[in-house]
């Protein structure tokens, strides 16, 4: 139980990381394709850090992601299942942080 979190959450940022790659185009400079893919990466390295903090406080990180995947149904008008995909794996990493973190302290 204590890496199957820690895994999905590694996962879901990896893929949510690959959309960072739509910023690389010909038409654009080479400055203007870097920033673009440092800003599309800002999400993944608040994700990142709530891993860290997940890691060492799973309850804490347990609710941060929660939170995290409640964040796409909120803000982002896509479909129904695109939204589950975004946040479908963070919640379910919250939720298995938390229940790892009870389980702990029984």
């Amino acid at each position: 139980m204590f890496w199957v979190p820690r895994s999905i959450a590694i996962l879901g940022i990896i893929f949510i990381s690959v959309f960072a790659l739509d910023a690389f185009a010909p038409e654009r400079s080479l400055p203007e394709q870097l920033l673009g893919f440092a800003i599309h990466l800002i999400p993944s390295a608040v994700l990142t850090v709530i891993l860290v903090i997940a890691w060492r406080f799973e309850a804490v990180g347990g609710v941060l992601f929660l939170a995290v995947g409640i964040v796409p149904f909120v803000t982002l008008s896509n479909p129904l299942w695109v939204n589950i995909i975004l946040a479908g794996p963070f919640m379910v990493a919250g939720a298995l942080f938390l229940l790892s973190h009870f389980q702990r302290r029984t």
